[in-house]
Order: structure tokens, then C-alpha cells, then sequence
């Protein structure tokens, strides 16, 4: 009898997984395949046709990040929940730790047991979850208070300055952003948007003043790259080049010329689109827009569909990051925003940032299985 309680029991737990895998958002699912093989033939021909140094690393990643989505999107979301405060701390201290024993040029890594990883990135997430936690027990009357965002400006900024003071201007106005459309989308209140328009306005020349000559470099270029073109605006000239030299059909696998003679920098992390565009033209570069575009709608839709508020927040948090890269990395490329050092999500090399992306999916494939609304 023993027995065959077990196989009952065993029949069940395989019949529930079964039925969660069959709710897996599979559309999802095939974006982060095309995306990322995608990543790893782009930075294949980065190399010269050659798996080392990033194509190989970057399979590496993709396969274990994969692997890591697929296990969360079995978790339950309410485990997410439970540890949003502790992640966001935990977030916190590793920023922390960057000050003291963080590596690279500008101390934005921390290096243990020989790998590296970037506390910023992953602190992203811990931010969208601990605002989410924090919006789900505030109710609608509470919204129109200004009190009421007190505490969610402190958790924003207080990340985002850190990040800021590494220094990382890019990727702390990134966080700040981030949690500012959060407050956005739980419905501020319209008072609290003219404070912080105003608060912004009258703070221009103070943030001038305390930005890096670096920083400052950027966004003259941004302006007029010809001020600086063998120097600051080098790479977003020689961005222009390759994308404008791609025409609409490109010039071919492996036989993008900008990228093969090294006339464009950091070809396989921030400036990657370009090597697709150079190589896949205008059509390639509207095939990888419209991949991300439905990987952003599929996401945006199950944050319309998902019942608790916790978990919109959390849905849309993640689709909105992925947006914020996005548009951030293309704009970039091609001229109209400053060089900020933003990734292109899954695509460009980058394993703190890839894994971001990959647990953040995971998350989101976790809500759209267990929320009782979708079910």
C-alpha cells in the first residue's frame, strides 16, 4: 500500500509539471533562441571566424543561463516575493564591496574565485522586486500622497548613486530611470511629477559641474562628434560608417569590412548592433528590432493578464529594462543618445548582463505558470 502511495504520488508531482510546461510562454522562449543565436554568430564574426576569445564563452553563458530561466520558470513567484528585500540588500552590499574591491579601469566589477562579475546589472532586478513588494500593500487612496514615495525614491537613488559615484553614469541613471517608470506605472500622482520636474531643472548645472571630464567628453560629442573624431567621437563616427556602408542588404557574413579591419571598437559589447548592421544591412537590423519587439509585447501582455499587483510590477519592470537596453544601445549606435555603455540584451558579450536578462525571463515565465488569474 506504501507502494503504491508513492506512484500515485510520484504520478501527480509529474502530472503538475507536466502542466506547468505546457504553460511555459514558448513565444518567450524562441526569442531568447533567435537572440541568442544571433549573439553568438555575431560575435563568431567579431573575431575574424574564430570561437575564441567571446563566441565560445558566449555559448557557455547562453547554455547555462537557459538552463537557469527554465528552473526558475518552475519556481514558484511567491519565492520571489518572500526574497525581494533580502536580494535588494544583498544588492546593496555588493555595490558596496565595488568601492572597496572592485576590479577594472573603473571599479564597476568584483572579482571572485577568477570571475568577474558586475553588482550593477543584477542589482537591477533586485530593485524591480523590492518596489514591487513594496507597491503591493499601498492602496489607490495612498498613491495620491506624496509621502508615499518617500521610501520608493530612497531605494531608487540610493543604488543609483552608487552606481553613479563608481564611476558608472550610464548605468545608474539607467536604474534610476528603471524605477522611475515603475512609479509611472502604479499610477503616481501628478503633484509628485512636478516636484521632480522641477528638482531635475534646477539640479542641471550642479550634475554638470560634479560630472567626469570623460562624462562631459560623451555628451559634447553626442552634440557634434566632429569636435573630437580621432579622440572622443571616434567610435560613433566609425559606428555611423558601418551601419551607413551596411545599405540594405548588407555586405555579408564574416565580410563586414569596419569590423574585420578594426576600425570599430568594442565591436563584440556595446557597439555589436553595428557589426549587424554592417554585415545584414537594414533589413538584418529590422529582423533583430522586430525579434525584440514581440519579446517586449509577449512580456507586456502577461503583465496585463497577471492578477496580483506584485506581479505586474515585477512583469513589467523586466519588459521595461529590456526596453530601456534596447533603445539605449541602438540610440547609441547610432548617434542619437550619448555613449552610455549599454548592452544589447542577449546579443551583446557579457555574462553579468546576459544572466540579468536570462533570471529576469525566468521570473517572468515563473509568474505566467502559477498566477491563479492566467491559470
Amino acid at each position: 500500500m506504501y507502494h503504491n502511495f508513492n506512484k500515485f504520488s510520484d504520478q501527480s508531482l509529474g502530472t503538475i509539471l507536466f502542466l506547468k510546461f505546457l504553460k511555459l510562454n514558448w513565444l518567450i522562449i524562441l526569442c531568447v533562441i533567435i537572440l541568442g543565436v544571433v549573439g553568438v554568430a555575431s560575435l563568431y564574426s567579431a573575431a575574424g571566424g574564430n570561437w575564441e576569445p567571446w563566441a565560445k564563452n558566449h555559448l557557455l553563458r547562453l547554455i547555462f543561463g537557459f538552463i537557469l530561466m527554465l528552473i526558475l520558470a518552475f519556481v514558484p513567484h511567491n519565492l520571489f516575493y518572500k526574497f525581494s528585500i533580502v536580494s535588494f540588500c544583498l544588492g546593496i552590499i555588493a555595490l558596496g564591496l565595488v568601492k572597496v574591491m572592485g576590479s577594472g579601469i573603473v571599479q564597476r566589477w568584483i572579482t571572485i574565485a577568477g570571475v568577474n562579475f558586475q553588482p550593477s546589472e543584477f542589482m537591477k532586478l533586485a530593485l524591480i522586486l523590492i518596489l514591487a513588494k513594496y507597491f503591493d500593500h499601498i492602496s489607490r487612496v495612498q498613491l495620491d500622497k506624496l509621502l508615499t514615495y518617500l521610501i520608493p525614491l530612497f531605494l531608487i537613488l540610493l543604488p543609483g548613486f552608487i552606481v553613479i559615484s563608481q564611476p558608472d553614469l550610464g548605468t545608474g541613471l539607467t536604474i534610476i530611470l528603471l524605477g522611475l517608470a515603475i512609479l509611472f506605472f502604479v499610477g503616481i500622482s501628478m503633484k509628485f511629477v512636478t516636484v521632480c520636474l522641477l528638482i531635475v531643472t534646477f539640479s542641471v548645472p550642479f550634475i554638470w559641474n560634479k560630472l567626469y571630464d570623460y562624462q562631459k567628453d560623451r555628451i559634447l560629442v553626442f552634440i557634434n562628434p566632429e569636435i573630437d573624431s580621432l579622440g572622443s567621437g571616434y567610435q560613433i563616427i566609425q559606428s555611423k560608417i558601418a551601419i551607413g556602408s551596411g545599405g540594405f542588404f548588407g555586405k555579408g557574413f564574416l565580410l563586414g569590412s569596419q569590423s574585420r579591419l578594426n576600425y570599430l571598437p568594442e565591436k563584440h559589447t556595446d557597439f555589436i548592433f553595428t557589426l549587424i548592421s554592417e554585415e545584414f544591412g537594414f533589413l538584418g537590423s529590422i529582423f533583430i528590432i522586430l525579434i525584440f519587439c514581440v519579446l517586449i509585447f509577449s512580456i507586456m501582455k502577461i503583465s496585463l493578464k497577471v492578477d496580483a499587483l506584485f506581479s505586474k510590477v515585477v512583469v513589467f519592470g523586466v519588459g521595461f529594462l529590456l526596453f530601456l537596453y534596447l533603445s539605449l544601445n541602438i540610440g547609441m549606435v547610432c548617434g542619437l543618445l550619448p555613449v552610455v555603455g549599454a548592452p544589447l540584451p542577449l546579443i551583446s558579450y557579457g555574462g553579468t548582463s546576459l544572466l540579468t536578462v536570462l533570471i529576469g525571463l525566468g521570473i517572468i515565465l515563473s509568474i505566467n505558470v502559477h498566477d491563479k488569474k492566467i491559470l
